[in-house]
């Protein structure tokens, strides 16, 4: 049975940043084009893309690991078909391989340019410039309702719409406002900083706060003015309302969009309003006596 690891020169326990690694190295030492006519090369590079075909791809490797090469229906993908007399790349299957990024399985993370334009004498595809980041603190009241910020880029001043709802920390990406490249600008992208809120949190669409209640409210009801972002309020609180209990006030949360497109309904989610009951540390004669009437009444 093969040992892919073996042949990388890894452990079995080895991360894929080292098996990319020791494949890249085995590439560099071992590929046709620099050991020219060495059979023995060209064997080590089939056995290496191999092993780093199975090892890389998690599904691939999970099966290898439990059944070994010669388990039932396992193919590799690659090193079936050998170099043959051509000198080509046989059945390593080069289609995993991105462009400067990850793949959709978490695989190659260097550039091919950087790895085999060596190889062929050939020149790296032109990049785009750079990304710029810019940093952006607002309010949390901009980020639920959202607004327009100013940023200063490459000595131009950008306005750029910060839409409602956003996170702490989420990114916004201005297309072609990056440096310059050969191959085009890069992008901008906005950092959004969100500051914390004395009296509200967001919770996915809804806004959360907490009410101080008075006793006499929580037992017997009545009407509380409240700070919302949208202005003031009167809410309503029932009688024999308890500590940490939720009121709901419908359509008072943060804007949210339907199908990918911001609604112009006004849609939203709620507010939500937790009772803290505000028990007394002292009382009077007279609020000792109206308790102990309460007590008479089995309350």
């Amino acid at each position: 049975m093969k040992d892919y690891y073996k042949t990388l020169g890894v452990e079995k326990t080895a991360s894929q940043d080292e098996i990319k690694k020791a494949f890249r190295k085995m590439a560099h030492q071992y590929h046709p084009d620099k050991t020219k006519n060495d059979p023995a090369a060209a064997q080590k590079f089939k056995e290496a893309s191999e092993a780093y075909s199975v090892l890389s791809d998690a599904g691939k490797r999970q099966q290898y690991d439990t059944y070994g090469s010669a388990g039932p229906g396992f193919n590799p993908g690659a090193g079936q078909g050998g170099f043959g007399g051509q000198g080509g790349f046989g059945g390593f299957d080069f289609s995993q391989f991105t462009q400067g990024g990850f793949n959709g399985q978490g695989g190659i993370e260097f550039d091919l340019g950087d790895l085999f334009g060596e190889f062929f004498g050939g020149q790296r595809k032109p990049r785009r410039g750079r990304n710029i980041t810019v940093d952006v603190e607002i309010s949390f009241k901009e980020s639920i309702f959202g607004v327009e910020k100013e940023v200063a880029v490459n000595k131009e001043r950008l306005s750029v719409k910060i839409p409602p709802g956003i996170e702490n920390n989420q990114g916004l990406r201005v297309p072609g406002k990056g440096e310059e490249g050969p191959a085009g600008k890069g992008d901008l992208i906005i950092r959004v900083w969100v500051k914390e809120h004395e009296l509200f949190r967001k919770e996915g669409f809804n806004l959360v706060m907490e009410l101080p209640v008075k006793l006499t409210t929580a037992l017997a009801g009545g009407t509380v003015e409240i700070d919302t972002l949208d202005g003031k309020l009167e809410v309503k609180i029932p009688a024999g309302t308890s500590h940490g209990e939720i009121l709901r006030v419908k359509g008072k949360g943060v804007p949210y969009e339907t199908q990918g497109v911001w609604s112009g309904s006004g849609k939203r989610g709620d507010l939500l309003i937790v009772t803290s009951v505000i028990m007394p540390r002292k009382l009077s004669k007279e609020a000792q006596k109206a308790i102990e009437a309460l007590k008479a009444e089995g309350l």
